[in-house]
């Protein structure tokens, strides 16, 4: 049976770009060595293509690894995830349910605030 995706105590992602041609162990090394994870624990790991279309997310239930895939068909259809190769992001149910809908994770930046200025 798989797992309810709101019992996960954290849903991380692993920003920029992973070569998803790794199964579950080379996923794991990747949460163990690279982010000093643990992979055993109640977490999602998300990991995204260069091309942006492709996503596997790796959890471990009780005795043995699930492993999700999720390839996005159709033209230019691709995931806003974010760039920075070596971070991992803990995400929210909300901001995984915007991603998965082809939103970006983070708000819109609006204005700053100005604190003073020259006037000419």
């Amino acid at each position: 049976m798989l797992k309810d995706i709101s019992s996960y105590d954290g849903i991380y992602l692993a920003c920029g770009v992973t070569d998803l041609r790794h199964s579950v162990d080379g996923l794991a090394i990747i949460v163990k060595q690279q982010f000093r994870m643990d992979v055993f624990g109640n977490y999602l790991f998300l990991f995204c293509n260069r091309r942006r279309n492709r996503l596997k997310g790796l959890s471990w239930d009780k005795n043995g690894f699930v492993l999700y895939y999720k390839r996005l068909d159709g033209d230019g259809a691709r995931f806003k995830w974010p760039n920075d190769p070596q971070d991992v992001r803990n995400i929210s149910l909300e901001q995984l349910k915007l991603l998965m809908n082809g939103l970006s994770i983070d708000p819109p930046k609006g204005f700053g605030e100005v604190k003073s200025r020259d006037f000419y």
